[in-house]
């Protein structure tokens, strides 16, 4: 049977192509870090990709930057798919770099947003002040597409 497991595997795993579609496609990513205690700490974000960096923002002084600061190890997760055999997605294992600046912030929602060069509304862009970038360094990345085993499990 472990023999079954390790070509299963390789027959779900998305093509760097196939991953760089999904991620265009789905822009809602499940954050975690971990809080002082220690246990898992998750948040949704939207997100975007820029030569394989995970680009983030966060209000500075919300949980999930501080528990950032604390310990920059965190996850993401961004999964599509209404049952078991549609299931797709990418795992992030990576580390996070909190960047301040107000033009951090602005770039980073220009890759989020895919509008490099374009005006934001006057409301989020008041609140580059008060918001860091998140950026995310994978160390270690797991995709897979159920839908690639035609229904067998």
């Amino acid at each position: 049977m472990p023999n079954d497991v390790q070509p299963r595997r390789r027959q779900i795993t998305l093509s760097e192509e196939e991953q760089r579609q999904f991620l265009a496609a789905n822009r809602k990513a499940a954050l975690a870090t971990l809080d002082k205690d220690g246990f898992p700490h998750l948040v949704a974000m939207t997100f975007g990709v820029e030569d394989g960096i995970y680009y983030m923002t966060s209000y500075a002084k919300a949980q999930k930057v501080v528990n950032i600061r604390r310990n920059p190890k965190v996850g993401l997760m961004i999964e599509a798919g209404g049952s078991y055999a549609e299931l797709k997605g990418v795992m992030v294992r990576g580390h996070c770099e909190i960047i301040e600046g107000e033009d951090a912030v602005r770039d980073a929602w220009a890759v989020i947003s895919g509008t490099s060069g374009q005006p934001r509304r006057r409301e989020t862009n008041d609140s580059a002040a008060k918001r860091v970038v998140l950026k995310v360094t994978p160390q270690k990345t797991v995709t897979w597409d159920h839908a690639k085993l035609g229904g067998r499990y």
